[in-house]
Order: structure tokens, then C-alpha cells, then sequence
């Protein structure tokens, strides 16, 4: 898909690094069209070097190409942020005096403007009516975040965070799908306390789960997320922070009578310490060796997947299985724990040597019950929109 991305002249126009990058990542091209004033912020050679595009806000070079009516027509979705009250003026009034407002009039594909200025600025009667008019023609008007401004200033008038403006964005052109579905994503990795300042965890980011959980979002999915130790800014329907395995299976029983979908992305210990201590463990006492006795955890796959079945509940599930091996050896594996798990889908990944934790790439196997195999591979918004797609068709 092509973006053009608008940036006026405020100072939150930095934060266009952080929309191109998670554009690119998952796999759009992005072309920035700034403001001669958005240049006063951030400099055409950054937005560049992250967009692998020319920069040229000026209408009247390539003129030949009518450029301002080839960037509108040839764009997927346009995006501006940030958008200055005196930008929303000009939209409003239809002025069209640079290569920004030229491109907004000539496409016709979908347009989302994330405001940002000063709270008495975005509260005044004519940016108010500006921004209602806008939302009449159909424009995507976010509201602004609540937070700090520039200076000592505190109020409505901040930028959206980036990640929530690409998800608004998305959503816009996205097929919509998932629209009206509820989705219960699980990401991260559950830790096992040993004692108050111990810990016996995993290496899952939980990138891949929040890549699934974000296009999930802007399919048009209504999505719960079940974080294990996972901190991050998205707005989603609803989030939960957990951090045993123990808190991670309470959560999930508790919400997959209200989900159409399930996908078991966090990593879950195997096993938990048996008796905790209530106080930190000290090496002095405690000698040259440390015996800890494990207990296994519940399987909350299976769990899930039991109580789906007993209780005759509409929900799919997709559960994960990271293993160190490849090939038929993989596959074998999966179709073991698709079979033990009870799952409709298993996304089967190599981690050998731990590649693929923390890493912004990934390659997967998604194997179906009926035996139908996928493969996907990129990074892990790509292999987010592969799994989703699975999950889309069994919905």
C-alpha cells in the first residue's frame, strides 16, 4: 500500500520518524510530503533516509509529472500528522497553496488527520468548527492525546502516539474483515518468582503477539490483549497485565466466553517453584548450590480449548509452538501439539540459537487442522497479516 504522509509545522513533527518507520515495517511505502514550515522542525534528509523517498514539498518542480495530482491518485491512504490549526484552516476552506494541500484535493482515497497544538488552540470555536467540517466531507479527524505540551502546559492537545495514529490509519483502508469480531490476543512470557526479587522466565518479547494484535486492530477487530511482562502504548479495546502463568490462565478462562477468537502467543513456563520464599534468598546461607523443586503449570491452551469445547462456546483458537528445530521435524511437532492442544491453528517458528526473540523478523509455519499449510516469513507485521489472514477465513 501507498502512504503519503503530510508533516506541518509543529513541533511534534519528529514524531513522523517514529509513523514511517512503523509504516515500512509493516510493509507500505511511504512517501512524506511536509510543509515548507515542517522543514523549520525536521530536516528532508531524515525523512529520506526512513522513507527511501525523495522529499520535494515544492508544487512547481516536476512539473511535467503533475505531481501533486500523481501523489493524490496514486495513494492508498493519506495521513497528516502533525496537523496545525492553521493546516486544518486551509483544509477546511479547501485552500490549496502548497503540494500537501494540492495532493489532499486530488485523491480520493482515505485521509487521517492527527492534530496537534496547544489546548486553547484546539479548544477555539473556529478550529472546533474547522475540525466539524472536515469530519462532515468524510476526513478522519483523531482527537488529540491529553498530556504535556511544549513548555509548562498540561491538556488536551497533544499528538496521538504514533503507533495509535498508524492503527486509526490502517483500519481506514484496511479490508475490515475482523470488523465486529472480539479477539483475545496473549503476548510476552509469564515469570515464575522464586523469591521477591527472583524469577525463573523466558526470552519472548512479545513483538510477534502484539504485531497480531495490532492488524487484528486494524481490521477492524474489537482486541483484548493478555500482556505478560510486556510493557507498550497501544490503545486496544481492553488490556490486561499479567505476570505468572498462574495470573495468565485466570485471564484467560475469565475472558474467552466473551471472544470469538483466541490466539495464545505468550510464552508460558512449563513450570513453577514450589514453595516460594517469602524473603530474598542469600548465597551466604545457601552454600555453592541452589536445589529448587518445580511443579508443573496448568496447560492453558488445553485448557482453554476444553472449556471451548464443554461449554459449546464460538471461539477459535490459534495456539504457538516455538521449537528448536526445522523441516519435517517441525512440522511433526506441530501437528503433535495441534492434535493435544486442540487448537484449530498452530503457528509453528525455529528459534534456534534465540534468533527470533527480540528480533523484528520471523518465519513461521501455520498449519490448519484439516492439514492445509501457509508459510510466512519478513518481518513480524508481515507475518502478522499471514496469521490474521488464517484466522479471518476460520471467523
Amino acid at each position: 500500500m501507498l502512504v503519503v504522509l503530510g508533516v506541518t509545522g509543529g513541533i511534534a513533527a519528529y514524531k513522523a520518524t517514529a509513523i514511517i518507520r512503523l509504516l515500512t515495517a509493516a510493509g507500505h511505502q511511504v512517501k512524506v510530503v511536509p510543509t515548507q514550515n515542517a522543514l523549520r522542525f525536521i530536516g528532508a534528509t531524515t525523512l529520506e533516509a526512513l522513507s527511501h523517498h525523495a522529499v520535494d514539498p515544492d508544487l512547481y518542480t516536476d512539473v511535467e509529472s503533475v505531481k501533486h495530482v500523481e501523489l493524490g491518485q496514486s495513494a492508498d491512504l493519506v495521513i497528516v500528522a502533525p496537523a496545525t490549526a492553521s493546516f486544518l484552516a486551509r483544509m477546511a476552506s479547501g485552500v490549496a497553496d502548497d503540494l500537501l494541500g494540492n495532493t489532499i484535493l486530488a485523491t480520493r482515497a482515505p485521509v487521517l488527520v492527527a492534530p496537534a497544538m496547544h489546548t486553547e488552540m484546539w479548544q477555539n470555536p473556529a478550529t472546533r468548527a474547522n475540525v466539524e467540517t472536515l469530519r462532515k466531507r468524510g476526513i478522519t479527524v483523531l482527537e488529540p492525546a491529553v498530556g504535556r505540551l511544549t513548555g509548562e502546559d498540561v491538556g488536551p492537545g497533544r499528538l496521538p502516539e504514533p503507533e495509535d495514529i498508524v492503527a486509526a490509519a490502517l483500519a481506514l483502508a484496511g479490508p475490515g474483515d475482523l470488523r465486529g469480531k472480539r479477539i483475545l490476543v496473549t503476548l510476552g512470557g509469564t515469570q515464575e518468582p522464586i523469591d521477591p526479587v527472583r524469577y525463573i522466565g523466558n526470552r519472548s518479547s512479545g513483538k510477534q503477539g502484539l504485531a497480531i494484535a495490532r492488524e487484528a486492530r486494524q481490521r477492524g477487530a474489537e482486541v483484548h490483549v493478555i500482556a505478560a511482562n510486556v510493557d507498550f502504548t497501544d490503545a486496544f479495546a481492553k488490556v490486561t497485565r499479567v505476570a505468572s502463568a498462574a495470573d495468565l490462565e485466570k485471564a484467560v478462562l475469565a475472558s474467552i466466553h466473551s471472544s470469538d477468537a483466541l490466539v495464545m502467543c505468550a510464552a508460558v513456563a512449563d513450570y513453577r517453584v514450589d514453595s516460594i520464599s517469602d524473603v530474598k534468598l542469600k548465597r551466604g546461607h545457601l552454600g555453592e548450590r541452589l536445589q529448587l523443586s518445580l511443579v508443573a503449570n496448568p496447560d492453558i491452551l488445553a485448557l482453554a480449548n476444553a472449556t471451548i469445547r464443554r461449554e459449546n462456546l464460538r471461539c477459535v483458537s490459534i495456539g504457538f509452538a516455538a521449537e528448536t528445530s526445522s523441516g519435517d521435524q517441525l512440522l511433526s511437532y506441530a501437528k503433535g501439539k495441534l492434535e493435544s492442544k486442540g487448537c484449530d491453528l498452530i503457528v509453528a517458528n525455529d528459534v534456534s540459537g534465540g534468533a527470533v526473540f527480540g528480533a523484528e523478523a520471523n518465519s513461521v509455519t501455520i498449519l490448519a487442522k484439516d492439514g492445509a499449510l501457509a508459510t510466512a516469513s519478513g518481518g513480524k507485521a508481515q507475518v502478522a497479516t499471514a496469521v490474521v489472514d488464517a484466522l479471518a477465513k476460520l471467523l
